[in-house]
C-alpha cells in the first residue's frame, strides 16, 4: 500500500515539525483524529491535533535528553481524518481502517486526538497485528465504565473496551487518579492499575513487559492542570510535565509499536503550554522510539 490508500481518509494536511518526509520512506507516520463526539464535559479536542502542530514549530528538533536530533529521522505528518462529525460508530470504522493501512505498510503510528475514545478503533487494529500486545495507559482517569449515561462508545469507557479486547489482563495503567468506585473494582480485577503515582509504578514494570510489543495511549491530562490546563476534564493531583517526559524516555529500548496522545483542548490553553508539552512528548517519541 502506499499514501494514496489514505488520502481519501485524510482531509485537512498538516505539517508537524520536519514532518516532510516521503511516505514510501517515512518510519514514523503522524496522523491526526479530530473527534470530541462523546466528551463528557468540555469539548473542542478536536482541535488539539492542529494546535500541536501550530507550536511545534517552537520546540527545537534536538533532544538534550537523548541527544538526538529529528534532522536525522524520516517522518512524514499525513494531516487529520476526515470524519463525519457526530457519526460515532463511522468514525471508529474509519479510524481502525486508517490504522490497518499504517501497520500493513509497516509504520510507527502516532495518532494526535481528539477525545479518548479513537484509541479503541486504534487498539482492535494493534490487537490483530500483534497478538501479545500491552497496553500502558497514562490518564487522570480510570475509564473504565460499563457506559456514560447509557452510552457504552464513550471516553469514559474507552479503557473498559480495550481491557475486553484480551482474554487476559493486558492493560496497565498509571498516574489514575480519578472514578467511580465501581471502575476501581473493575480494575482490580482486569486491569493493572497504578493510582496516582507514573513513573515509580512504570520502572517497576519494566522488566515484565520486556519483550513484548507495547501500545502506549496517553491522556494529557495524566499532567497536574497546573502544567497542561488545556484539557476537557482537568483533574488536580498529576505529575509533573518533567515526570511524563522521563516516563517516556524510560521505554526506550522497550518493543513499543505504537503511541496516541489525546485530550489537548485549546480553547483552555491561551498560554498554549499544553500544545507545547505535546508538541514535546511527540518530538521524545519520535527520537525514543524510530
Amino acid at each position: 500500500m502506499a499514501e494514496r490508500d489514505l488520502s481519501e481518509l485524510v482531509d485537512a494536511p498538516g505539517i508537524f515539525m520536519g514532518a516532510d518526509a516521503p511516505y514510501e520512506e517515512a518510519k514514523a507516520v503522524i496522523l491526526g483524529i479530530p473527534m470530541d463526539f462523546t466528551v463528557s464535559f468540555r469539548p473542542g479536542a478536536r482541535l488539539g491535533p492542529l494546535s500541536i502542530r501550530n507550536v511545534s514549530a517552537g520546540i527545537e528538533e534536538y533532544s538534550v535528553y537523548q541527544d538526538k536530533d529529528l534532522a536525522d529521522c524520516v517522518y512524514r505528518d499525513l494531516g487529520d481524518l476526515s470524519l463525519p462529525c457526530g457519526n460515532v460508530q463511522r468514525s471508529l470504522q474509519i479510524i481502525e481502517k486508517a490504522c490497518h493501512i499504517l501497520l500493513a505498510d509497516g509504520k510507527f503510528p502516532i495518532f494526535l486526538g481528539g477525545e479518548h475514545l479513537v484509541s479503541y478503533p486504534l487498539l482492535r487494529s494493534f490487537r490483530q497485528q500483534y497478538p501479545d500486545l500491552r497496553v500502558l495507559h497514562f490518564d487522570a482517569h480510570a475509564d473504565l465504565r460499563e457506559d456514560y449515561l447509557g452510552e457504552r462508545d464513550s471516553h469514559a469507557t474507552v479503557m473498559r473496551q480495550v481491557a475486553g479486547l484480551f482474554a487476559e489482563k493486558r492493560l496497565y495503567q498509571f498516574g489514575i487518579r480519578s472514578g467511580t468506585k465501581e471502575e476501581f473494582a473493575f480494575a482490580r480485577e482486569h486491569t493493572y492499575m497504578h493510582i496516582d503515582e507514573v513513573l515509580g509504578p512504570l520502572k517497576e514494570t519494566l522488566a515484565e513487559l520486556t519483550g513484548y510489543p507495547l501500545y502506549v495511549t496517553l491522556d494529557i491530562d495524566v499532567v497536574d492542570p497546573a502544567y497542561a490546563p488545556g484539557t476537557g476534564t482537568q483533574e488536580p493531583g498529576g505529575c509533573t510535565s518533567r515526570e511524563i517526559l522521563t516516563a517516556l524516555r524510560s521505554l526506550a529500548g522497550q518493543k513499543v509499536v505504537g503511541f496516541d496522545l489525546v485530550e489537548v483542548l485549546p480553547a483552555l490553553d491561551a498560554s498554549e503550554r499544553t500544545a507545547l508539552l505535546a508538541a514535546k512528548i511527540v518530538r521524545e517519541v519520535i527520537l525514543a522510539f524510530t
